[in-house]
């Protein structure tokens, strides 16, 4: 009977000692295991209230659109997938082809280009060195057709070879209604494009900073050239708002006058699109009109602030809670018939030694479960290593059972043992 108590025990011991090992422990400075939490519907931060919409703009252009530039989706259209002449907002892609293909800091030499009565020019000599950085600034801001042919032959060595690579580029971008016969938008066979398929295509180019960047300048200095020179935008709505952030002016006689607009307030980017006004005014009118009764349908909403402790995990060994924080305030814009939700993810567990800042999580804020923005989770304070100390008193909490079993079945085999002796 003796026998089988102590083996009872000795069992339970290893029972109890694998137990730990078998949940899984976290090793490291950081846990690979993360926890995943989230927020949104009745409480904070969801949107509630409606907001004060005004009555959507008289536009006088031929098509026109106004997206929200984070989810791509359409808020109001007219004739949005028509095709139709662009003029020079084609030049969205030569852009956005030269990005993809040659480096900012390349220098090329400007190619003689003939320029008819009326061109929209850089005004580059030829034999000029120029980097490309400048050239799109000047292809943006002064919409200049040399600027857009050097571009093409940088890229593609030739203006056809590059007109095959835009058309590639849409097909690929999903435009549609897209079609180009020019790098340039003179009115050509060929050449057109749709309000949505503009959008699309801005949609991805403000994705790309440097591009966000030139768009937004209301002037820019070109120092390559020399002497430097100092341009400024032919893009009017820009001077009409501080929110505006671009994008592309456009007029020839077959498309009219055309403007792809773009503005970031109350937490959200929209793009407006507006083909075939009657005139220069009216353009930037119906663009600006556009932009304003989209931002009327949005409420700001702070759903992370700086400083939020967004996540608390425990601390290995010396025990306690680690607070990360968020470093920055997050504000997004939200319709009243979105739901705005939070996603954060974190370890459940680290490891000193960590040192304050250190980035240990991420919190994500969804629109309609659309990811809008993003933010690094950082240590609040430090957490030094953990001493041989705390690692024992850690391993003795955490193994109380079975460190009580153990020294029960010791007992109970050291009583066995002397007990057999005495009665020999």
């Amino acid at each position: 009977m003796r026998g089988g108590c102590a083996g009872a025990f000795l069992l339970a011991v290893l029972l109890g000692l694998a137990a730990p090992v078998a949940a899984g422990g976290v090793a490291g400075g950081t846990a690979p295991e993360e926890a995943s939490a989230t927020a949104g519907g009745g409480g904070s931060p969801a949107a509630t209230g409606p907001a004060a919409v005004a009555s959507p703009p008289r536009i006088e252009a031929r098509a026109w659109v106004l997206v929200d530039a984070r989810s791509g989706e359409p808020l109001v259209s007219h004739a949005a997938k028509r095709p139709l002449p662009v003029a020079s907002t084609t030049k969205l892609m030569t852009a956005y082809v030269a990005l993809r293909e040659l480096p900012l800091g390349r220098i090329v030499r400007a190619r003689p280009y003939a320029a008819e009565y009326g061109e929209s020019l850089l005004g580059l000599r030829a034999g000029q060195r120029v980097s490309v950085r400048d050239l799109l600034y000047g292809l943006i801001l002064r919409s200049g057709n040399d600027a857009a042919y050097d571009l093409s032959l940088a890229v593609a060595g030739s203006e056809r070879a590059f007109v095959a690579e835009m058309n590639r580029y849409a097909a690929a971008l999903g435009l549609a209604d897209t079609h180009y016969a020019n790098p340039i938008g003179l009115d050509q066979v060929g050449n057109h494009s749709s309000a949505r398929d503009l959008a699309a295509l801005t949609e991805r180019l403000l994705r790309i900073p440097a591009f966000a960047r030139i768009a937004a300048a209301r002037n820019a200095v070109l120092p390559s050239l020399r002497p430097p020179r100092r341009i400024v935008t032919l893009n009017e709505l820009l001077r009409m708002a501080p929110w505006v952030t671009g994008v592309k002016t456009g007029h020839t006689f077959g498309a009219g006058y055309v403007l792809v607009g773009s503005g970031r307030r109350k937490g959200v980017e929209l793009i407006a699109v507006a083909i075939g006004a009657p005139t220069d005014e009216a353009r930037f009118r119906d663009a600006f009109d556009l932009l304003r009764y989209g931002f009327s349908r949005y409420r700001r909403r702070l759903p992370i602030r700086a400083g939020q402790a967004l996540a608390e995990p425990s601390i290995r060994y010396s025990g306690g809670e680690l607070p990360l924080r968020s470093p920055r305030t997050v504000a997004v814009g939200v319709r009243p018939d979105q739901r705005l939700s939070l996603q954060v993810r974190a370890p459940r567990e680290v490891e000193g030694p960590i040192e304050p800042g250190t980035r240990l999580g991420t919190a994500m804020v969804f629109v309609d479960g659309l990811r809008a923005a993003a933010v690094p989770l950082r240590a609040a304070r430090k957490v030094p290593e953990a001493t041989v100390l705390d690692r024992a008193r850690s391993f003795a909490a955490d193994n109380a059972l079975a460190l009580a079993l153990a020294a029960c079945a010791i007992l109970i085999v050291l009583v066995f043992v002397l007990g057999r002796g005495v009665f020999r």
